[in-house]
């Protein structure tokens, strides 16, 4: 009874992370980050090179994606805010980056990578 109580509370935690994430997607749209991936995309931020996920499938892939890790909610932010920007997430738990141009290719200020 308790671990069927303990196991719905987890769940409930990670649905409502979830849903944190993507409304905080919504808010953070800010000039210099679509800047960025209009030249990382190329004529202006056109869906060239772009994936071909609907963004209402971001939210499952980037579970899977983040899945092995430890760091699950700022996996779960950066991947979500991606997937949305360009409907791509790579396969796998890691690495295969390659499969996604726009997604390898966004990089932050400091030149690491924005995406998981």
């Amino acid at each position: 009874m308790v671990a069927m109580a303990k196991l719905l509370l987890v769940l409930a935690v990670d649905i409502l992370t979830i849903s944190m994430v993507e409304s905080k997607l919504k808010e953070t749209n800010n000039a210099e980050e679509q800047h960025q991936l209009e030249r990382v995309n190329g004529q202006g931020g056109q869906k060239n090179g772009k994936g071909s996920l609907k963004s209402s499938q971001c939210p499952e892939q980037c579970l899977r994606r983040c899945s092995q890790t430890r760091y699950k909610k700022p996996c779960l932010f950066f991947c979500l805010k991606c997937c949305r920007a360009c409907l791509c997430v790579p396969s796998g738990y890691y690495g295969n980056k390659e499969e996604c141009p726009c997604y390898n290719n966004w990089k932050t200020k400091r030149g690491g990578p924005r995406c998981p």
